[in-house]
């Protein structure tokens, strides 16, 4: 897997911590727990984080 760098948080997530990182690298976006960094990471394809993105945005998610 690519490394993935430029680790940032929503600006929405609050004090708190209590979200998700979102990460790039050459051919990835990483999404990791913000607060189990060392945990692991799910990393996706740009296209499909894209995909995954508009259908959030479109409310297709319960």
């Amino acid at each position: 897997m690519s490394p993935i760098t430029n680790w940032r948080k929503p600006s929405y997530s609050g004090e708190e911590g209590n979200c998700v990182e979102i990460g790039a690298g050459p051919g990835v976006v990483g999404v990791r727990d913000t607060k189990d960094r060392d945990g692991g990471t799910l990393a996706f394809r740009p296209q499909a984080w894209g995909v995954f993105l508009a259908a959030v945005k479109a409310e297709r998610f319960g």
